[in-house]
């Protein structure tokens, strides 16, 4: 397997590229590899079926001997969003993830932010009100929210002061810290009967302007380590509350493909990974695989 069948979207460090260079928002270019990593992700360490994502990323699995295999594949990408029936509307969702015969059972939704970080308070309104027009038509959906800024600092002589996100000191501007606060009260959604406008796990991911070429871009220091905003953690609690909330599958085989796979460690995904010249790829999680 060689290095180019990797898509670059598969690290943090390949797929914020274009947020921390942007230079206009308007296609939607600059954040879109961001929602493939997210994706790609959610494939590679969280056992769902590259079939099932929306947008669907350039993997195939295949099921051979009583093990599930994973490889690269570029026909297969399809980058066309899932629209998902909300109570109130109906939204084309970053990234979903679709059981056959079942539906949406797990969905994140991504904003990012290059500017006016002032005004992120203001963001929250939003996130409330799509999470409830999801939930309401939706209760048992594992529901994420991820939000990426660019972290650019007062070094920067041709930003206006409302698009610093750093201070002086180098850190982050107290009312990032405030908006911080308030997504940590928007997560924390366990089961199916409660609070619709509250996700199950909310993710703020700073991505440094200044990050050296190879390097993971993400700021070390906010969230703090251990933070329940860290992806980290974002994603352990996705995985973590659909677990719990799709536990019966274990006993019951009419709904067993709801069961998040484990892949084989020999899979052409998997073996990349461990090739010496894949280590420059800064991959930063790890695969959900067998006989470890």
């Amino acid at each position: 397997m060689t290095d180019q069948c990797v898509p670059e979207e598969f690290t943090l460090t390949g797929a914020s590229k274009n947020f921390i260079a942007i230079t206009a928002t308007e296609s939607g270019e600059h954040i879109r590899p961001l929602h493939r990593y997210l994706g790609i992700r959610l494939v590679v360490e969280g056992g769902f079926l590259p079939e099932e994502i929306a947008p669907t990323p350039p993997l195939k699995s295949e099921f051979q001997g009583g093990a599930w295999y994973l490889r690269f594949d570029p026909t297969a990408e399809n980058k066309k969003e899932q629209i998902v029936l909300g109570a109130l509307k109906s939204k084309r969702i970053d990234i979903v993830a679709a059981k056959e015969g079942i539906g949406p059972v797990l969905a994140v939704s991504v904003k990012g932010t290059s500017k006016a970080f002032r005004n992120l308070v203001n963001r929250t309104e939003e996130a409330i009100g799509d999470c409830a027009n999801i939930h309401i038509m939706y209760p048992g959906l594992v529901y994420g929210f991820v939000h990426f800024l660019r972290a650019t600092g007062t070094t920067d002589l041709t930003l206006k002061p409302n698009d610093i996100l750093l201070g002086k000191d180098g850190d982050v501007l107290p009312s990032v810290r405030d908006y911080a606060r308030i997504l940590e009260g928007l997560a924390g959604r366990m089961l199916v009967r409660n609070d619709y406008s509250r996700y199950e796990s909310v993710a703020l991911a700073v991505l440094k302007s200044d990050a050296v070429e190879g390097e993971l871009p993400l700021l070390r220091d906010f969230p703090v380590p251990g933070s329940p905003l860290s992806l980290d953690s974002f994603f352990a609690t996705l995985y973590r509350v659909y677990d719990l909330r799709f536990s019966y599958t274990y006993t019951d085989p009419g709904v067993k493909h709801l069961k998040r796979v484990v892949w084989h460690r020999d899979s052409p995904v998997i073996s990349s990974l461990c090739d010496k010249n894949a280590a420059r790829s800064q991959t930063d999680y790890s695969p959900r695989v067998s006989g470890e």
